[in-house]
This record gives structure tokens, C-alpha cells and sequence, in this order.
């Protein structure tokens, strides 16, 4: 696995921002933001960073909870309260990083699960980047938190091809909403696509093959439109 490392960077606004990072250990095919799940920079949100930077993506996680561990106690109220300018701000913050690092506006990606997942959307909608994975993301048709809009109102806003991957055994996620997600997103002016996938999970833990098909599916859509 690709080593990952955690830097910290000063804001103009006197506030502080962690960022995990991981870098391919040859050439950069294009940069990608991993928005972290409600219970924070988890091991699972740490080997999803790393195994991007394996695939040639120079990979960025922006730590959303500032001055908070990285795994609260009590993730529902922590990611209750989150502002969406200063998730949106955060997210620029990584891009701002990668840009600097030599990734162009049209091979940057962002991709999120569950919390991060709905960002991930949000992100879509207001960002001019190449490409956006949704996995799980929760709030489709209620926000997640009074700062975030409903991800049904993001659909028909978005600016660069979205993918969305979801479970259809997603007890937090009722599939109905899925499918309204779906239908919203197809009135989209870019390429979107929502995968359903039987049997499986919010973690796809109950499935291993789904997990793997969600995978690949999600390095094929970056690699289709990052280029």
C-alpha cells in the first residue's frame, strides 16, 4: 500500500486544516479529494487514500472536523453541525493544494463516502473539476445539516459528470429516494449515473463483490474523465 502522511496547513482565517495525503510513486495521472464519512478520518477513509495514490492519483483528504479528533465520539451530531461554506471551503483548500502540486482543473476529482458522499455531490454542483463519485451519500431528499442543501436540489445544478454508487439494503438510505436521485440527476446538462446494487449494505460489507464492482467502477469513471 502507498504510505499516506498527515499535513497541516494554516488558513487566512487564523484556523488550521489536517490533510492525509498520499502520492503515486511514479507518474501523477491527476489529483483526487477524499471527503471523509461521518465518523472522520477513519483507517477505512485512510486505505481508500492510499489505494488511489497506488492507482497514479495523487490523493488529498481534508480533516472537515477542525480541532476535533478524528473520530468523534457522537459523528451524527458532529456531522449535523457542520457549515457548508466551511466544508466547501476545506474542499477548495485541497484543491488549492493539488494545484499547486501541477493537477489541472480538468483532472481534479472528488469522491466521498456516506457523509462525504453527499459533500462529494455538493462539491459537483458549485465546482469546476472534471469528475465526482457519490458512495452512499446520505440526505437526498432532507439535508444532512441546515449548511447543506438536499442532494435532489444539487442534481439538476451539476457541473462535471457524477457518479452515485449505493446499496439497495441501505437501511439509512431507502432506495425509493435512490431512485428520485437518479431521475433528478439524468436532467443534469453533464454525464451522471447511479448504480444500485442488490443485497448490499451502506458498507457494502454484506457483499464483497459489490464492493469490488463499486471500486472499479469508480477508477473507471476517473478514468474516463480526467483526462
Amino acid at each position: 500500500m502507498t504510505p499516506t502522511r498527515t499535513e497541516t496547513l494554516s488558513l487566512t482565517d487564523g484556523r488550521t486544516l489536517r490533510l492525509t495525503v498520499a502520492e503515486p510513486e511514479n507518474s501523477v495521472r491527476g489529483g483526487l479529494v477524499v471527503l471523509h464519512e461521518a465518523r472522520g478520518v477513519t483507517d477505512a477513509v485512510r486505505g481508500l487514500v492510499s489505494g488511489l495514490a497506488a492507482e497514479g492519483w495523487l490523493t488529498v483528504a481534508p480533516h472537515l472536523y477542525h480541532g476535533a479528533e478524528d473520530e468523534p465520539a457522537d459523528a451524527a451530531e458532529r456531522a449535523s453541525g457542520l457549515a457548508g461554506e466551511s466544508v466547501l471551503a476545506d474542499t477548495d483548500v485541497a484543491f488549492v493544494w493539488l494545484g499547486e502540486r501541477g493537477v489541472s482543473a480538468d483532472r481534479l476529482g472528488v469522491i466521498g463516502f456516506d457523509l462525504g458522499g453527499s459533500v462529494a455531490m455538493v462539491v459537483a454542483g458549485s465546482r469546476s473539476i472534471g469528475a465526482a463519485v457519490t458512495v452512499g451519500g446520505g440526505g437526498i431528499l432532507e439535508p444532512l445539516s441546515d449548511g447543506l442543501p438536499s442532494l435532489v436540489e444539487v442534481a439538476e445544478e451539476l457541473a462535471c459528470p457524477w457518479l452515485g454508487l449505493y446499496g439497495d439494503d441501505d437501511a439509512e438510505i431507502p432506495s425509493s429516494h435512490v431512485a428520485k436521485l437518479r431521475d433528478a440527476a439524468a436532467a443534469a446538462p453533464v454525464a451522471t449515473d447511479v448504480v444500485r446494487f442488490e443485497r448490499t449494505d451502506h458498507r457494502f460489507d454484506a457483499r464483497p463483490d459489490a464492493g469490488a464492482e463499486a471500486w472499479q467502477r469508480t477508477l473507471n469513471w476517473f478514468d474516463s474523465h480526467l483526462r
